[in-house]
């Protein structure tokens, strides 16, 4: 929902970025994976109870993430960039929560579990709109350039990200900000197979 108004913003401040990049030979894909990588560490950081540093680590994932498509920009996009991004980032969404879980099990593993699995049921109602659409040559450019058709909803990358931010602000509420924004997926994916139905049905 709101990662349209936060991309008008960091836009202009990624390109700048990026174009400095580009003369150093670092390719999107590089980025790509140690933005990934990164977003590993912020976990395991998480994980042992470091968490202002799991909040450091995290940020600074999600900056690659936005390199990684600026850079492209500027440069060369491909469909194996496009595709390892989105692999990528539903792997660093899965691994955050995760880190949680490890920190205090008894208080966060359900709660976690059921975030991590509306994650799962989100992003397959997204992935599965955006085959169907390229099927039939939908286009569609809500969020920008992206390599595949791209449905926005109640729950996307900027609020996942708040939502991270604010577990490691306060990690003693992560099992209810879990519990709150897993309906907040699962609402986006119900929204998002109605709208599938609309586009689809009998077609």
């Amino acid at each position: 929902m709101l990662d349209g108004i936060a991309r008008k913003q960091i836009d202009p401040l990624l390109m700048a970025i990026a174009s400095r990049l580009a003369k150093t030979g670092i390719t999107p894909n590089q980025i790509t994976v140690a933005g990934f990588f990164v977003g590993v560490a912020a976990a395991a950081a998480i994980a042992a109870g470091w968490f202002l540093t799991g909040l450091a680590l995290l940020l600074a994932s999600r900056l690659a993430d936005g390199l990684d498509g600026s850079l492209a920009r500027l440069t060369k996009t491909s469909d194996f960039g496009g595709f390892l991004d989105i692999v990528l980032d539903f792997a660093f969404y899965g691994i955050i929560p995760l880190g949680f879980i490890f920190t205090d099990p008894e208080q966060n593993a359900l709660a976690g579990a059921t975030l991590i699995f509306s994650f799962y049921v989100n992003g397959a109602s997204f992935l599965a709109f955006a085959t169907l659409a390229e099927k039939r040559k939908l286009t569609g450019n809500a969020r920008g350039t992206k390599s595949i058709f791209f449905t926005t909803g109640l729950a996307e990358a900027t609020e996942t990200l708040a939502v991270f931010v604010l577990a490691c602000l306060f990690p003693a509420w992560f099992s209810t900000l879990a519990w709150v924004f897993a309906a907040v997926c699962f609402y986006t994916a119900l929204v998002r197979i109605l709208q599938a139905r609309e586009t689809f049905y009998g077609r």
